[in-house]
């Protein structure tokens, strides 16, 4: 048969529009057609139009090839289905899918030491030898900056409460350096369910401020090649309760209205530095519009247990340093009895003479 007769037959049934300078690609993978080298097409060609100006890279068979080599016991059943998967309107997003995959499954995620995988180390530190502890590392420097920026906003705090602000932040820094800054959120060696990720690495986004979850289902593996780790630091470890607009203001008007009421700093400690009030989301999921989203009230100040002994307490004062002046106060208490026993003697001893 003719290809000619059949194209023509096509172009009546289809009715395109008629556009100066369309071009026809097959579709498999985007190569341009000649006039000679359409008569030479078979009569199952799959043949796309293209407009002037339009690009079409095709259709990823060849991705789909190297991903039936990545399994020994590949079969026309997954082919079948790999072809369904690359049709109709899903298509493109379910290509970007499946080259992600033939990249992750040429990784080597299982690896851990930089002997193990010396390419992912290029640009880390010498002193890192695990991908884990690199990780570790970069989400304490995520913590670690959000504790500067609590630092700096002194500024906005009028002078006679500075001394109170900084109490609440100095409070906040004895926690965050018992906790080792939450490294452990991006440590996959870590067994506490408190980490972001899967044992083997793989982060998963969990969609914008005002959302559920990721409807892209964006997923990253920082630990599989030296990209991923680079791209993975575009991620957000975005505030739900914004740390600006919302937390930090909120603490300064409890320290201004502290009088007789102790500050719960760990609630805001909760809300600056936990996923408590912290979602890691894609780039493309990180809203930077205002969240209109505010503190609890009732939670910026403890509920204080009342008793006979009981004085109201504006807390500035970490509870480390707390312990320690009370063990200073039974010591200072100590050594000066012994001092009034000692001095007592020498009078008793006069007045028995």
């Amino acid at each position: 048969a003719n290809p000619c007769i059949g194209l023509r037959k096509g172009i009546q049934l289809v009715n395109p529009p008629l556009v100066a300078g369309c071009r026809l690609g097959r579709y498999e993978d985007g190569v341009e057609i000649s006039e000679e080298a359409f008569r030479a097409l078979p009569e199952d060609a799959e043949l796309i139009l293209l407009r002037p100006g339009e690009e079409w890279s095709g259709c990823k068979w060849g991705e789909i090839e190297r991903f039936l080599r990545a399994f020994s016991n590949c079969s026309s059943g997954v082919l079948h289905a790999a072809q369904g998967l690359l049709s109709g309107e899903e298509a493109p997003k379910r290509c970007k899918l499946l080259s992600d995959l033939i990249q992750n499954l040429s990784e080597n995620i299982s690896a851990e030491s930089r002997k193990e995988d010396e390419a992912w180390f290029e640009g880390v530190e010498s002193r890192f030898k695990t991908k884990s502890s690199y990780m570790r590392h970069s989400c304490e420097n995520r913590i670690r900056g959000y504790m500067k920026e609590v630092g700096a906003y002194i500024s906005a705090v009028p002078p006679a409460l500075q001394m109170k602000f900084s109490g609440v932040a100095e409070a906040m820094l004895e926690k965050l350096k018992l906790e080792k800054y939450n490294g452990f959120y991006f440590d996959r060696k870590e067994e506490t369910k408190g980490r972001l990720c899967t044992p083997e690495g793989w982060f998963s986004c969990q969609g914008p401020f005002d959302t559920e979850d990721c409807c892209w289902r964006h997923s990253i593996n920082p630990y599989g090649n030296k990209e991923s780790r680079i791209l993975f630091s575009t991620w957000n470890l975005d505030h739900i309760i914004e740390k600006k607009r919302a937390v930090l203001p909120t603490l300064v008007e409890a320290v201004k209205g502290c009088d007789g009421k102790e500050i719960d700093w760990e609630y805001f400690y909760r809300l600056l530095f936990t996923t408590d009030n912290l979602k890691l989301v894609h780039i493309v999921c990180h809203k930077k519009t205002v969240h209109n989203l505010g503190c609890d009230r009732t939670k910026i100040y403890r509920k204080r247990k009342t008793g006979r002994n009981d004085r109201p307490l504006c807390s500035h004062t970490p509870r480390s340093w707390v312990q320690t002046s009370k063990t200073k106060q039974k010591n200072d208490s100590k050594l000066s009895k012994n001092r009034t026993t000692k001095t007592s003697h020498p009078i008793a001893k006069k007045g028995s003479a």
